[in-house]
């Protein structure tokens, strides 16, 4: 008996050290191949939210499945090209006149003229500036030292994105056969809990995009109300920076607030602080009233459980996990509900037949 149990305890031990090195390998592989996984799952998010709008056009104009994603995805291309030249085109203009008064500029802001340089006066900077005029030269001179690690940066983006869109665009393509081959693995019973979990899902990913775009159309026009009001120029483009970044859950609306107040600031320190404070306010209002309540509403989840999501998200996998919180959220929330539903559910006494009689009379 001594010795059988023996056995057993080492087979036992033997499986336990198994299944930890194996999590642990599993971990490490996930971990070394993060960069991969996070395009692979940006990619599966952009092809969930773009495929319906490919079997519509298929349904209905195009017969090709091939034809109709690339037409979905030339449309989207275009008309993300219209916004960015909506936004480029002016500011390029706006830097090329800058770069033109830039010696002007700069012997207004050293005398403390002009806006900069009475602000640079009256908070004590250009004081500061002219008695450290060798160190400030020095930092100036080591901020040039990290622009290849963003040149490299900005090269790793692009080429990430590339991947991202390459891999949407065949996500969306092979879409059908995909679903398909997975429903004729499940079986005839759980294939059609399948599609219409898939189509939850979907519905689920359409709701957190409509529901961010109408927050961030709300935040675009609320800035640019404030900055034509305060004689901010260009105020429909900059407004138009702030909607496009506030897309971005929770960070979106402080990095718009940093593009317009910084413009606001070189219009006049007056127009600045009225911007600076609008921000403050609606970035309290957008993160814990807008946010929660209409993404709640478009994802379906309790408000709490939005904010939460986002906030655990961002603090785990940074700005893609803020993104993608919510719709992993109301995703998880499906799942639980479809595999482990409440106990009471279960049981639910089967409906009677009230015209029937009692059984077996």
């Amino acid at each position: 008996m001594s010795t059988a149990d023996d056995r057993s305890t080492a087979r036992r031990a033997l499986i336990v050290i198994g299944l930890v090195l194996g999590t642990a390998l599993g971990l490490t592989l996930v971990w070394a191949t993060r960069r991969v996984l996070i395009w692979i799952l940006v990619a599966a998010f952009l092809a969930v939210a773009l495929n319906p709008l490919v079997d519509h056009l298929q349904r209905r104009l195009v017969r090709h499945r091939a034809l109709a994603t690339l037409l979905v995805f030339l449309a989207a291309f275009v008309l993300l090209g219209g916004l960015g030249a909506l936004i480029v085109v002016p500011l390029l203009d706006e830097l090329g006149r800058f770069v033109d008064r830039a010696p002007e500029l700069l012997d207004e802001t050293r005398d403390g003229r002009g806006p900069l340089g009475e602000l640079l006066a009256r908070s004590g900077l250009l004081d500061y500036a002219r008695r450290h005029s060798e160190q400030v030269q020095r930092y100036g001179g080591e901020l040039r030292e990290p622009a290849v690690g963003l040149v490299r940066s900005v090269l790793e983006t692009v080429a990430g994105l590339v991947t991202v869109i390459v891999l949407a665009y065949l996500m969306v393509l092979e879409a059908p056969r995909i679903v398909r081959a997975v429903l004729r693995l499940a079986g005839d019973g759980p294939a059609e809990r399948l599609h219409r979990i898939g189509r939850e899902i979907s519905r689920t990913i359409t709701g957190y995009l409509s529901g961010n775009l109408l927050i961030s159309v709300i935040c675009g026009g609320l800035t640019y109300l404030v900055l034509a009001l305060a004689g901010v120029p260009f105020a429909a483009v900059i407004a138009l920076v702030v909607a496009v970044t506030d897309l971005i859950p929770l960070v979106g609306a402080t990095l718009g607030a940093l593009v317009a107040a910084g413009a606001a600031f070189l219009h006049s320190p007056t127009a600045g602080i009225v911007v600076l404070v609008f921000f403050v306010v609606y970035q309290q209002v957008e993160n814990h009233l807008l946010q929660p309540v209409i993404m709640a509403r478009a994802v379906r989840l309790n408000p709490l459980t939005v904010l939460v999501s986002v906030l655990l998200a961002a603090e785990l996998a940074g700005l893609v996990g803020a993104l993608l919180a919510i719709p992993a959220a109301g995703i998880g929330q499906l799942l639980l509900r479809e595999f482990a539903p409440a106990p009471g559910a279960r049981t639910l006494p089967a409906p009677t037949d009230p015209d029937a009689g009692p059984a077996g009379g």
